[in-house]
């Protein structure tokens, strides 16, 4: 009788669980800090992810990682504005970041994320992580309601079991705790899904504005495309609209991209005389948070606590801005051998903050928001808005548009529900955060 392999039992102070932006963030943070981290990856890099666009605030996280040399010889698109589209075609003046700050953080980049994601892992093993591929977490192992580490499948098919201080799930949206413990809470107003494919030789902008990301309406208002050059000469082109729209009785991606094309004047123009190099893509029910940000030993970063919407390109922002923040906990309870929830969720509060501004934008512009007449009527504040853009979310200066967006509002408009106000039940059980990877080609 063949008998299965005893599992191999080891320890380490971290556990991280995602080999993406977010795990190897607070992985290689923790490893600076002479930590032994062991991060487990189911994938092998490198492999797709969407979500290309960096905004400037990630400079300083980059920064830290010692990412921007990496980065400055890399042959990403580089990235100095954002730029928006209404819906009968007219453009915003372009909000350029180093106006508002000249400094070389306002020159960013748009980044394709297989290469970029790739970049972040390999950083990690350069500052002394142990990163594992072609491994699966099966487990998250507890004693009693404490993290104490996790059982993972190797690639040879072997088991290991790994104990640990801190477990990290930076696992993505897929979110191991996040089922597990019932943690996710559905956006009650966000309710959005998104189709989108890559193409050569679409329109391209030049000079200063070359990396722009524009922002287009479509004509009947009903949704909104992003168009992200990225380098090779190609482009990410999506529709976001609400589900229900974007995906019933509807037919098939591709139709339904193509009828959405045709109701987008500037997408329609940029896109002339381009060939399509990808199948389509598509999401839904990508708005989201969870009720806690850690526990007694494990914490959560990145998609696997939350994501927002594409609009204003702050997923990579926020999974690194989130590693970030649990990092400096994590490293603040080793030094006082506190592992408990307070001390590991202690950055939860000001990560919250940051996202609830970042969302009020998102809603606001959902709701008819335009940014060229509120800088007409404020242009002392186009600053401030430039400030949202550019992901400075977690300073409260920013908190002065407000007001002067509400004066603007139309008779009987209320500001934006609260993420945690609450979705019906029957609602929130209809929602499966799915992605569609199409066969073939992926950028």
């Amino acid at each position: 009788m063949v008998t299965a392999a005893p599992e191999t039992i080891t320890e380490t102070d971290v556990v991280v669980i995602g080999g993406g932006p977010a795990g190897a963030t607070v992985a290689t943070l923790m490893a600076q800090q002479g930590r032994n981290v062991q991060l487990f990856e189911r994938e092998h890099f490198p492999r797709f992810h969407v979500g290309e666009s960096l905004i400037p605030e990630t400079y300083w996280v980059l920064k830290r990682l010692n990412m921007l040399p990496k980065m400055k010889g890399s042959r990403f698109v580089k990235k100095r504005s954002v730029q928006f589209v209404s819906f009968n075609g007219k453009a915003s003046a372009p909000f350029y970041f180093e106006d508002n700050n000249n400094h070389e953080c306002s020159q960013t980049w748009q980044v394709v994320r297989s290469e970029f994601d790739h970049l972040m892992l390999n950083n990690a093993r350069e500052h002394g992580v142990e990163a594992h591929e072609g491994a699966r977490v099966m487990d998250v192992l507890f004693d009693g309601d404490r993290a104490t580490g996790v059982r993972v499948r190797l690639e040879d098919g072997s088991q290991r079991v790994v104990h640990a201080k801190v477990v990290v799930d930076a696992s993505g949206q897929s979110g191991l705790l996040m089922n597990r413990l019932k943690l996710r809470t559905w956006d009650p107003v966000l309710n959005k899904g998104a189709i989108w494919t890559y193409w050569e030789n679409a329109y391209a902008d030049e000079g200063r504005d070359e990396g722009a990301t524009v922002i287009l309406q479509t004509a009947d208002r009903a949704g909104w495309f992003w168009y992200i050059p990225l380098h090779d000469n190609r482009v990410s082109v999506g529709i976001v609209a609400p589900f229900d729209y974007l995906f019933k009785g509807r037919g098939t991606h591709e139709e339904t991209y193509q009828e959405e094309v045709e109701k987008c004047v500037g997408a329609a123009q940029r896109l002339a005389g381009a060939k399509r190099v990808t199948g389509y893509f598509a999401t839904r029910d990508f708005s989201y948070r969870c009720n806690r940000v850690a526990g007694p030993g494990w914490v959560l970063v990145g998609d696997a606590f939350g994501f927002l919407d594409p609009l204003y390109s702050s997923g990579l922002l926020l999974a690194l801005k989130s590693g970030e923040m649990a990092a400096d906990a994590i490293n603040t309870a080793f030094e006082t051998s506190d592992f408990s929830e307070s001390r590991l969720g202690s950055w939860g509060e000001g990560l919250n903050q940051g996202i609830d501004r970042i969302r009020r934008l998102v809603c606001e512009f959902y709701e008819g928001f335009n940014f060229g007449n509120f800088v007409r009527n404020y242009p002392h504040l186009k600053g401030r808005i430039t400030d949202l853009l550019i992901g400075d979310l977690f300073d409260g200066k920013v908190d002065e548009v407000w007001g002067p967006m509400e004066s603007l509002y139309p008779e009987g408009r209320t500001i934006p529900a609260a993420w945690d106000s609450g979705t019906p039940a029957e609602v929130a059980a209809q929602k499966v955060n799915e992605l569609h990877l199409p066969v073939g080609a992926r950028p």
